[in-house]
């Protein structure tokens, strides 16, 4: 093994190190927060009715693991944001690549892209409810009003700043606008898509919420409203927890997708 190679390995066992010791470092953290919940919970320096506990929730999802509700309301937002988010991703995919294959289309459409990705989206959901009902097509549809203008607005930016100067090459060479499209705007713009992605999986979880919140009977949206209605905080808290952990799931999932894309394109 030659000079370089010890040292790239030697390299690449600190990058290894660093990353157990701060993935050490959030697990301690997240158990010393939830041990400090529970002292706090314990010896009233907090109002576990209010403020729940570790062991309180702890109890209240075994509880709801047997009866099988836990599975049921997890499934059904789980099952709504991934609905949501490959919508967004192939709509938004779509009508940006029309918009740049047409970009006076754009100019007449881009105040009112900017207007409607501005909106409040909770001003959206109680309309959408009397438009399209109290279903899951409607939540679906909320989850997609958070993040589809703004996926469009941000997709056809990133195709306009593709390097002009391989397009233009492309045109040179007598190539058409498809073929500057299908060999240059988006290989280039791969990883751009990727990282719109991860955004956009949080965005959709909100919007579902959101829609649950209005008009779901169903989901960790509809536990969050219902327990506050009755005071049950335990079951608010938890479906908050429990959307957390989705959260950072989904995230870590288009993560993974992203490492594998550049493992392949590295190979």
């Amino acid at each position: 093994m030659n000079k370089e190679s010890r040292l790239q390995e030697a390299y690449l066992s600190r990058l290894e190190k660093q990353r157990r010791k701060i993935m050490a470092a959030r697990i301690l953290l997240a158990l010393a927060f939830f041990l400090l919940w529970e002292t706090a919970a314990d010896r009233g320096w907090i109002d576990s009715f209010f403020f729940s506990s570790p062991s309180r929730l702890g109890r209240l999802f075994l509880s709801m693991w047997r009866d099988g509700s836990l599975f049921l309301h997890v499934g059904i937002t789980l099952t709504e944001t991934l609905v949501s988010f490959a919508l967004v991703v192939v709509i938004g995919l779509a009508v940006s690549l029309l918009l740049w294959l047409s970009d006076s289309v754009f100019q007449v459409l881009e105040p009112y892209l900017v207007i409607l990705n501005s909106l409040p989206k909770s001003a959206l959901a109680p309309l959408l409810i009397v438009w399209l009902g109290a279903n899951s097509r409607t939540i679906i549809v909320a989850g997609m009003s958070v993040a589809i203008f703004g996926t469009i607005l941000n997709l056809y930016t990133g195709f306009t700043e593709t390097s002009r100067e391989k397009i233009r090459l492309i045109y040179t060479l007598h190539g058409t606008k498809k073929d500057a499209l299908t060999k240059v705007v988006l290989p280039s713009t791969v990883p751009m898509i990727i990282s719109i992605m991860k955004v956009n999986i949080g965005l959709c979880l909100v919007g579902v919420v959101i829609g649950e919140f209005i008009g779901a009977r169903n989901g960790l949206g509809y536990l969050i409203i219902y327990g506050s209605q009755v005071f049950q905080l335990d079951l608010v808290i938890l479906s908050i927890l429990i959307l957390c952990l989705m959260a950072m799931l989904l995230y870590g999932g288009v993560t993974a997708a992203e490492k594998l894309y550049h493992r392949r394109q590295h190979a």
